[in-house]
């Protein structure tokens, strides 16, 4: 009794103090997993706690129970639409891009720790793959809004690229167990690993997400359902030989992209579940490992880390994707220190402890310490380097609080809550907003009074007012609402003029006294700027012609809607 006691009084006083631990991301600029990844050595062996933990066969277990959770929350909150920008390149990372990655990281290993090839190629085997937790805790929690394209890019690839890297990881620790019985079973396993995860990912998604829509369910059971329908497609995958990570992500995938009121239910519970996830795998992570054990091995494994960061993963992504790809040089930049590493190369170090490789610890240590860099160099300077290299949209007004009104089974009406910080809207009437059509106003707070507006009730700087609508109108809302430093930024990114992308060129040209040859005359502005960037143009994409900077300031599509004009 008194173990179990202590078990729970230990996990709770732990997932407490991570949370409570993780204002110092605020406070300090840390980030969080390395919060985590900390409290966990500070509760270990050598720690102030002194829990001593070195299951590695439980550990391996419970982190692929918490990245299942992880890759499932990342696929509910991507939109398919995200897809027709970032799907390719991100395949293209996610394989070649592991590949690369690995084979650079992996010869230096052989040179710095002495090693064989087989055995320096499997520490970057290891360490090649970016991670789930950590992207889309990075990029989603520090407030950062990147342009669709790399955005996408990113948080694709790291939902994708697990199967490389755990094939390569296996395959190498077969060869030096000699195991391996030839290259062709090799490939087949990689085949299987991509084709049954995709398979079975897409049609147990499809299936879950209708299954989801169609049943009525009291309001915390979707949540619920939705979880065991993904681990069953999880569990399905892998007993079948496919990946359990891919499927599991695409089956989020497939759920979160289906309208219906479930997703209302489901995605507040998940992402609770996620955070769970990540603080339970980083603690548990950082209870295994030995700092004086990892100091041994700081040295040469900071110079593993430092040719990952700025050597193996920059010459993956130009090679994975600049050949294929019309992406901007600035947005390879990024995309290249954004190779987060995380919770997904320390399990793969586990592989060799368990399969009884000789210099087992060697490479746990070094996929430890490679990702505590990771984390602190890439992950503390994304926002900084974002701003650095222009890959940021600005962001307009959002509502401070949203939720479904619960009365239609799809398309529902919802209630926004503004506050007005639009100096535009101060001692403005109601009736002049220019409110999208079949939008309410059902209540309106002044100094924590409640009023009931009128046509001729006039706003003031400071009210809350609350607004029925559909999430359709929810960017024109946005606009109506946005507060004059938000405006100024979105001028000052976009341009003060703005024209529409459907206006023909020759008639853009003519009024602005440019030039442009025969064949562009007779197209549109958005189709110029479409060809311009590569046929896939995202809010933010900029074309800089006769010393006009082009900014696409709205899409649909592939289709420019609108487009600014900045001057210089």
């Amino acid at each position: 009794m008194d173990s179990i006691n202590s078990l729970f009084l230990l996990s709770g006083f732990l997932i407490a103090l991570s949370i409570v631990g993780s204002r110092l991301s605020s406070l300090f600029g840390l980030p969080l997993l390395v919060i985590f990844l900390v409290l966990g050595m500070l509760a270990g062996e050598e720690g102030l706690l002194g829990i001593r933990f070195d299951d590695y066969s439980l550990a391996f277990t419970i982190a692929h129970l918490a990245l299942a959770m992880i890759l499932l929350d990342g696929g509910l909150r991507t939109r398919l639409s995200t897809f027709r920008v970032g799907f390719k390149p991100a395949l293209s990372l996610a394989t070649l891009g592991v590949v690369f990655t690995g084979g650079i990281v992996g010869l230096l290993a052989m040179w710095v720790f002495d090693l064989s090839l087989i055995e320096g190629l499997l520490i970057g085997a290891i360490v090649g793959s970016t991670d789930a937790a950590a992207v889309f805790s990075m990029l989603r929690g520090q407030g950062i809004n990147l342009n669709e394209r790399v955005g996408a890019t990113l948080e694709i690839e790291s939902g994708t690229n697990d199967p490389m890297a755990i094939f390569l990881t296996i395959l190498l620790v077969e060869l030096l167990m000699g195991n391996v019985n030839g290259i062709v079973d090799g490939a087949l396993f990689l085949l299987q690993q991509f084709g049954l995860g995709l398979l079975v990912g897409i049609g147990g998604g499809w299936l879950s997400a209708r299954l989801l829509r169609w049943l009525d369910l009291a309001p915390g059971l979707y949540a619920l359902l939705a979880l065991a329908l993904a681990m069953c497609v999880f569990g399905g995958a892998s007993a079948m030989g496919g990946s359990g990570f891919l499927a599991i992500y695409l089956c989020g995938l497939m759920i979160g992209n289906q309208p219906g009121r479930h997703l209302n239910f489901i995605l507040p519970v998940h992402d609770g579940l996620a955070w769970l996830s990540q603080i339970g795998l980083f603690l548990i992570l950082g209870l295994l490992v030995n700092p004086s054990e990892l100091l041994s091995f700081a040295l040469p494994a900071s110079l593993i880390a430092l040719a990952l960061i700025f050597i193996a993963r920059p010459l993956a992504v130009v090679l994975s994707i600049k050949p294929f790809f019309k992406f901007r040089w600035h947005e390879i930049g990024f995309i290249s220190w954004v190779g987060l590493r995380g919770a997904v190369p320390i399990v793969l170090a586990i592989f060799p402890v368990i399969g009884g490789v000789d210099n087992a610890s060697l490479y746990f240590n070094v996929a430890f310490a490679v990702v505590l860099m990771s984390l602190l160099i890439q992950g503390g300077t994304i926002p900084w380097v974002a701003r650095w290299l222009k890959v940021e949209v600005p962001t307009g007004a959002e509502p401070n609080h949203r939720g479904p009104l619960g009365i239609l089974p799809e398309n529902d009406y919802e209630l926004f809550v503004y506050r007005v910080e639009n100096e535009d809207l101060d001692n403005q009437p109601i009736r002049l907003l220019r409110f999208p059509s079949g939008t309410l106003i059902s209540a309106l707070f002044r100094d924590h009074v409640m009023l009931h507006p009128k046509g001729s009730t006039r706003l003031q700087l400071g009210d809350v007012i609350c607004v029925i609508s559909r999430n359709e109108d929810l960017a024109a809302l946005n606009r109506l609402f946005n507060g004059d430093a938000k405006l100024k930024q979105e001028l000052a990114f976009f341009g003060s003029f703005t024209l529409n992308g459907d206006a023909m060129l020759k008639d853009v040209a003519k009024a602005y006294g440019l030039t442009v040859s025969a064949g562009e005359g007779e197209m549109t502005l958005g189709e110029f700027i479409a060809l311009r960037v590569g046929g896939h143009p995202v809010v933010g994409d900029d074309v800089d012609w006769h010393g006009i900077h082009w900014v696409v300031s709205e899409v649909k599509g592939d289709k420019v809607l609108k487009v600014g004009l900045r001057l210089y």
